[in-house]
Protein backbone atom coordinates (compact mmCIF):
# COMPACT_ATOMS: atom_id res chain seq x y z
CA UNK A 1 0.00 0.00 0.00
CA UNK A 2 1.15 3.71 -0.83
CA UNK A 3 2.07 5.51 1.92
CA UNK A 4 -0.87 8.51 2.70
CA UNK A 5 -0.16 12.12 2.54
CA UNK A 6 0.33 11.98 6.15
CA UNK A 7 3.13 9.43 5.74
CA UNK A 8 4.97 11.21 3.25
CA UNK A 9 4.69 14.50 5.30
CA UNK A 10 6.02 12.62 8.50
CA UNK A 11 8.82 10.97 6.25
CA UNK A 12 9.73 14.48 5.05
CA UNK A 13 9.53 15.88 8.93
CA UNK A 14 12.19 13.05 10.35
CA UNK A 15 13.85 12.90 7.38
CA UNK A 16 15.15 16.69 8.09
CA UNK A 17 15.30 15.95 11.41
CA UNK A 18 17.83 13.35 11.07
CA UNK A 19 19.75 15.28 8.45
CA UNK A 20 19.90 18.79 10.51
CA UNK A 21 20.68 16.79 14.18
CA UNK A 22 23.30 15.24 12.90
CA UNK A 23 24.62 18.31 11.03
CA UNK A 24 24.33 20.24 14.40
CA UNK A 25 26.24 17.45 16.20
CA UNK A 26 29.26 17.52 13.80
CA UNK A 27 29.44 20.84 14.74
CA UNK A 28 28.96 21.26 18.32
CA UNK A 29 31.13 18.04 18.45
CA UNK A 30 34.24 20.07 17.29
CA UNK A 31 33.81 22.38 20.01
CA UNK A 32 37.29 22.39 22.04
CA UNK A 33 39.04 20.25 19.51
CA UNK A 34 41.23 22.02 17.89
CA UNK A 35 43.58 23.52 16.99
CA UNK A 36 45.13 19.97 17.60
CA UNK A 37 42.01 17.41 17.99
CA UNK A 38 41.71 15.34 20.99
CA UNK A 39 39.04 12.77 20.29
CA UNK A 40 38.08 12.91 24.56
CA UNK A 41 38.29 16.58 24.48
CA UNK A 42 35.37 19.18 23.84
CA UNK A 43 31.86 19.46 24.40
CA UNK A 44 30.95 15.89 23.58
CA UNK A 45 33.89 13.58 24.37
CA UNK A 46 34.42 10.24 22.69
CA UNK A 47 33.65 9.14 19.58
CA UNK A 48 30.82 10.44 16.78
CA UNK A 49 29.36 8.10 14.34
CA UNK A 50 26.28 10.05 12.12
CA UNK A 51 24.11 8.94 9.62
CA UNK A 52 23.14 11.98 7.19
CA UNK A 53 22.77 10.35 3.87
CA UNK A 54 21.24 7.33 4.78
CA UNK A 55 17.95 8.49 5.90
CA UNK A 56 15.97 6.67 3.69
CA UNK A 57 16.67 3.28 5.27
CA UNK A 58 15.60 4.52 8.73
CA UNK A 59 12.98 6.56 7.45
CA UNK A 60 11.19 3.82 4.86
CA UNK A 61 10.98 1.07 7.47
CA UNK A 62 10.13 2.82 10.66
CA UNK A 63 6.84 4.07 8.76
CA UNK A 64 5.41 0.71 8.71
CA UNK A 65 6.30 0.24 12.79
CA UNK A 66 4.18 1.09 15.96
CA UNK A 67 5.34 1.50 19.51
CA UNK A 68 5.60 -1.73 20.32
CA UNK A 69 7.77 -2.86 17.71
CA UNK A 70 11.53 -3.61 18.55
CA UNK A 71 14.14 -1.40 16.52
CA UNK A 72 17.71 -2.99 17.52
CA UNK A 73 20.30 -0.14 15.60
CA UNK A 74 24.52 -0.05 15.40
CA UNK A 75 27.10 2.22 16.67
CA UNK A 76 26.00 4.64 13.97
CA UNK A 77 21.80 5.02 14.94
CA UNK A 78 20.46 8.37 15.83
CA UNK A 79 18.46 8.14 12.02
CA UNK A 80 17.15 4.89 13.57
CA UNK A 81 15.92 6.52 16.79
CA UNK A 82 14.82 9.40 15.33
CA UNK A 83 12.93 7.20 13.30
CA UNK A 84 11.42 4.99 15.72
CA UNK A 85 10.21 8.56 17.88
CA UNK A 86 12.55 8.19 20.88
CA UNK A 87 12.46 11.81 21.96
CA UNK A 88 15.23 14.12 20.33
CA UNK A 89 15.99 16.18 23.82
CA UNK A 90 16.52 13.16 25.66
CA UNK A 91 18.62 11.38 22.91
CA UNK A 92 21.03 14.52 22.78
CA UNK A 93 21.62 14.97 26.19
CA UNK A 94 22.57 11.29 26.59
CA UNK A 95 24.83 11.91 23.78
CA UNK A 96 26.24 15.14 25.62
CA UNK A 97 26.54 12.98 28.59
CA UNK A 98 24.07 15.10 31.01
CA UNK A 99 21.70 13.65 33.57
CA UNK A 100 18.41 14.29 31.86
CA UNK A 101 19.42 11.72 28.92
CA UNK A 102 18.52 8.26 27.95
CA UNK A 103 20.78 6.69 29.65
CA UNK A 104 21.59 9.57 32.50
CA UNK A 105 24.40 10.58 30.08
CA UNK A 106 25.94 7.55 31.17
CA UNK A 107 25.95 5.35 27.95
CA UNK A 108 26.52 8.28 25.20
CA UNK A 109 25.89 8.22 21.68
CA UNK A 110 26.60 4.43 20.83
CA UNK A 111 24.47 2.91 23.23
CA UNK A 112 20.94 4.82 23.51
CA UNK A 113 18.24 2.63 25.15
CA UNK A 114 14.36 3.75 25.23
CA UNK A 115 12.49 0.81 26.70
CA UNK A 116 9.27 3.35 26.14
CA UNK A 117 9.84 2.71 22.43
CA UNK A 118 11.43 -0.50 22.54
CA UNK A 119 14.69 1.02 20.69
CA UNK A 120 18.29 0.08 21.61
CA UNK A 121 21.75 -0.04 19.64
CA UNK A 122 24.75 -1.05 20.42
CA UNK A 123 28.83 -0.35 19.61
CA UNK A 124 29.58 -3.63 19.01
CA UNK A 125 29.63 -4.89 15.23
CA UNK A 126 26.89 -7.55 14.44
CA UNK A 127 25.17 -7.45 18.00
CA UNK A 128 21.61 -6.14 16.53
CA UNK A 129 20.57 -9.47 15.47
CA UNK A 130 20.94 -11.91 18.42
CA UNK A 131 19.06 -8.91 20.27
CA UNK A 132 16.32 -8.65 17.63
CA UNK A 133 16.32 -12.19 17.32
CA UNK A 134 15.07 -12.40 21.34
CA UNK A 135 12.73 -9.58 20.31
CA UNK A 136 10.97 -11.50 17.97
CA UNK A 137 10.61 -14.53 19.88
CA UNK A 138 9.19 -12.80 22.76
CA UNK A 139 6.86 -11.93 20.45
CA UNK A 140 6.01 -14.88 19.16
CA UNK A 141 5.51 -16.85 22.28
CA UNK A 142 3.58 -14.22 23.38
CA UNK A 143 1.46 -14.68 20.82
CA UNK A 144 1.70 -10.55 19.61
CA UNK A 145 1.68 -9.51 15.74
CA UNK A 146 5.02 -7.60 17.07
CA UNK A 147 8.20 -7.84 14.66
CA UNK A 148 11.29 -6.92 15.30
CA UNK A 149 13.93 -4.89 13.41
CA UNK A 150 17.33 -5.00 13.56
CA UNK A 151 19.82 -2.76 11.05
CA UNK A 152 23.63 -3.03 10.37
CA UNK A 153 26.18 -2.30 8.29
CA UNK A 154 27.25 -4.43 5.58
CA UNK A 155 30.54 -5.40 7.29
CA UNK A 156 28.35 -6.33 10.24
CA UNK A 157 27.08 -9.41 7.51
CA UNK A 158 30.29 -10.82 7.88
CA UNK A 159 30.08 -11.65 11.51
CA UNK A 160 29.24 -14.68 13.01
CA UNK A 161 26.24 -13.39 14.85
CA UNK A 162 24.87 -12.38 11.16
CA UNK A 163 24.86 -15.64 10.18
CA UNK A 164 23.67 -17.64 13.81
CA UNK A 165 20.57 -15.21 14.19
CA UNK A 166 19.97 -15.74 10.04
CA UNK A 167 19.62 -19.50 10.92
CA UNK A 168 17.86 -19.65 14.35
CA UNK A 169 15.34 -17.03 12.82
CA UNK A 170 14.76 -18.85 9.83
CA UNK A 171 14.53 -22.39 11.63
CA UNK A 172 11.77 -20.63 14.30
CA UNK A 173 10.60 -18.78 11.43
CA UNK A 174 10.63 -14.72 13.87
CA UNK A 175 9.18 -12.63 12.76
CA UNK A 176 12.44 -10.38 12.58
CA UNK A 177 13.66 -8.32 9.44
CA UNK A 178 17.76 -8.22 8.73
CA UNK A 179 17.93 -4.65 7.39
CA UNK A 180 21.77 -4.36 5.87
CA UNK A 181 23.07 -0.52 4.45
CA UNK A 182 25.10 -1.27 2.27
CA UNK A 183 27.00 2.31 2.09
CA UNK A 184 30.19 0.24 0.52
CA UNK A 185 32.80 0.89 3.27
CA UNK A 186 32.93 -1.14 6.72
CA UNK A 187 35.08 1.65 8.58
CA UNK A 188 37.81 2.06 5.67
CA UNK A 189 37.29 -1.15 4.17
CA UNK A 190 35.65 -0.99 0.25
CA UNK A 191 32.60 -3.74 0.21
CA UNK A 192 34.57 -5.34 -2.59
CA UNK A 193 38.11 -5.87 -0.31
CA UNK A 194 35.83 -7.97 2.36
CA UNK A 195 32.76 -9.58 1.04
CA UNK A 196 32.85 -12.48 -1.94
CA UNK A 197 29.46 -11.43 -3.49
CA UNK A 198 28.51 -8.34 -4.48
CA UNK A 199 25.08 -8.14 -2.67
CA UNK A 200 24.32 -9.66 0.93
CA UNK A 201 20.49 -10.04 0.07
CA UNK A 202 22.17 -13.35 -1.64
CA UNK A 203 22.88 -14.72 1.66
CA UNK A 204 19.37 -15.12 2.46
CA UNK A 205 18.96 -18.32 0.09
CA UNK A 206 21.23 -20.41 2.28
CA UNK A 207 18.81 -20.18 4.82
CA UNK A 208 15.91 -20.37 2.85
CA UNK A 209 14.29 -17.07 3.65
CA UNK A 210 13.75 -14.12 1.35
CA UNK A 211 16.54 -11.99 0.10
CA UNK A 212 15.75 -8.09 -1.22
CA UNK A 213 18.26 -5.78 -2.79
CA UNK A 214 17.03 -2.37 -2.55
CA UNK A 215 19.62 -0.74 -5.33
CA UNK A 216 18.49 3.14 -4.89
CA UNK A 217 18.59 5.28 -1.89
CA UNK A 218 14.87 6.24 -2.14
CA UNK A 219 12.81 6.33 0.47
CA UNK A 220 9.83 5.17 -1.22
CA UNK A 221 11.72 1.87 -2.47
CA UNK A 222 13.00 1.24 0.64
CA UNK A 223 8.92 1.68 2.22
CA UNK A 224 8.03 -0.92 -0.43
CA UNK A 225 10.51 -3.34 0.78
CA UNK A 226 10.35 -3.89 3.87
CA UNK A 227 6.27 -2.92 4.23
CA UNK A 228 6.39 -6.30 2.62
CA UNK A 229 9.06 -7.79 4.83
CA UNK A 230 7.17 -6.36 8.06
CA UNK A 231 4.17 -7.23 6.59
CA UNK A 232 5.00 -11.17 6.44
CA UNK A 233 6.70 -11.57 9.69
CA UNK A 234 3.54 -9.74 10.93
CA UNK A 235 1.19 -12.65 9.15
CA UNK A 236 3.87 -15.71 11.04
CA UNK A 237 5.54 -16.09 7.55
CA UNK A 238 9.29 -15.48 9.06
CA UNK A 239 11.75 -13.14 8.18
CA UNK A 240 13.35 -11.86 5.32
CA UNK A 241 16.94 -10.39 4.57
CA UNK A 242 17.09 -6.46 2.75
CA UNK A 243 20.01 -5.01 2.13
CA UNK A 244 20.16 -1.45 0.73
CA UNK A 245 22.25 0.81 -1.01
CA UNK A 246 22.75 4.06 0.67
CA UNK A 247 25.55 6.61 1.08
CA UNK A 248 27.58 8.09 4.01
CA UNK A 249 28.28 11.48 3.84
CA UNK A 250 30.41 11.43 6.44
CA UNK A 251 33.65 9.50 7.83
CA UNK A 252 33.30 6.69 9.72
CA UNK A 253 33.57 9.25 12.65
CA UNK A 254 34.06 12.37 12.55
CA UNK A 255 37.57 13.37 12.32
CA UNK A 256 38.52 10.28 10.15
CA UNK A 257 40.75 11.85 7.51
CA UNK A 258 38.54 9.71 4.86
CA UNK A 259 42.44 8.82 2.80
CA UNK A 260 40.87 5.64 1.16
CA UNK A 261 37.85 7.05 -0.28
CA UNK A 262 38.44 8.55 -4.01
CA UNK A 263 38.67 12.58 -4.15
CA UNK A 264 35.00 14.02 -4.88
CA UNK A 265 33.21 10.84 -4.15
CA UNK A 266 31.15 12.45 -1.04
CA UNK A 267 30.28 15.54 -3.32
CA UNK A 268 28.89 13.03 -6.38
CA UNK A 269 27.03 11.11 -3.90
CA UNK A 270 25.67 14.57 -2.54
CA UNK A 271 24.92 15.36 -6.25
CA UNK A 272 21.70 12.27 -5.68
CA UNK A 273 20.77 13.65 -2.11
CA UNK A 274 17.81 11.09 -1.30
CA UNK A 275 15.75 13.54 0.77
CA UNK A 276 15.32 16.14 -2.31
CA UNK A 277 14.77 13.51 -4.59
CA UNK A 278 12.22 12.55 -2.32
CA UNK A 279 10.61 15.42 -2.11
CA UNK A 280 10.84 16.45 -5.75
CA UNK A 281 9.21 12.87 -6.72
CA UNK A 282 5.80 13.46 -4.58
CA UNK A 283 5.54 17.05 -5.48
CA UNK A 284 5.61 16.14 -9.12
CA UNK A 285 2.89 13.46 -8.60
CA UNK A 286 0.61 15.85 -6.70
CA UNK A 287 0.80 14.03 -3.47
CA UNK A 288 2.19 16.97 -1.65
CA UNK A 289 2.83 20.69 -2.06
CA UNK A 290 6.11 23.10 -1.49
CA UNK A 291 3.89 24.63 0.76
CA UNK A 292 3.42 21.46 2.83
CA UNK A 293 7.04 20.78 2.32
CA UNK A 294 8.73 23.51 3.55
CA UNK A 295 6.62 23.56 6.91
CA UNK A 296 7.93 19.63 7.81
CA UNK A 297 11.29 21.15 6.88
CA UNK A 298 10.52 24.38 9.84
CA UNK A 299 9.46 22.02 12.10
CA UNK A 300 12.67 19.49 11.98
CA UNK A 301 14.58 22.80 12.87
CA UNK A 302 13.06 23.95 15.75
CA UNK A 303 12.75 20.30 17.24
CA UNK A 304 16.63 20.10 16.34
CA UNK A 305 17.28 23.65 17.62
CA UNK A 306 15.24 23.26 20.93
CA UNK A 307 16.98 19.69 21.56
CA UNK A 308 20.40 20.77 21.37
CA UNK A 309 19.83 24.13 23.20
CA UNK A 310 18.03 21.23 25.87
CA UNK A 311 21.20 19.52 25.69
CA UNK A 312 23.74 22.30 26.87
CA UNK A 313 21.61 23.58 29.48
CA UNK A 314 21.01 20.19 30.96
CA UNK A 315 23.08 19.24 34.04
CA UNK A 316 26.22 16.77 34.33
CA UNK A 317 25.40 13.29 36.32
CA UNK A 318 26.60 14.31 40.16
CA UNK A 319 29.60 12.10 40.86
CA UNK A 320 28.73 10.93 43.82
CA UNK A 321 26.23 8.94 41.59
CA UNK A 322 28.68 7.31 38.94
CA UNK A 323 27.79 3.84 40.05
CA UNK A 324 23.95 4.03 39.78
CA UNK A 325 21.94 3.05 36.72
CA UNK A 326 24.75 0.80 34.94
CA UNK A 327 25.79 -2.71 35.72
CA UNK A 328 28.64 -3.49 38.49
Amino acid sequence: MAPSTEQLLEMDRQAWTIRLFEEALAQVYMEGKSPAFDIGSGTIPGEMHLSAGQEPVAVGTCAHLGQEDTVVGTHRAHHFAIAKGVDLKEMAAEIFGKETGLGKGKGGHMHLFDPKRKFSCSGIVGASFPVACGAALAAKKKEKDWVAVAFAGEGAANEGSFHESLNLAALWKLPVIFIIEDNAWAISVAKSKSTAIPYNSQRAVAYGIPGVRVEKNDFLSVYDAAGEAIARARHGEGPTLIEVKTDRYFGHFIGDPELYRPKDEVKSLKAADPIGQFEQTIIAKGLVSRAQLDKERETAVKAVDEAIEFARKSPYPKSEEALEHVFA
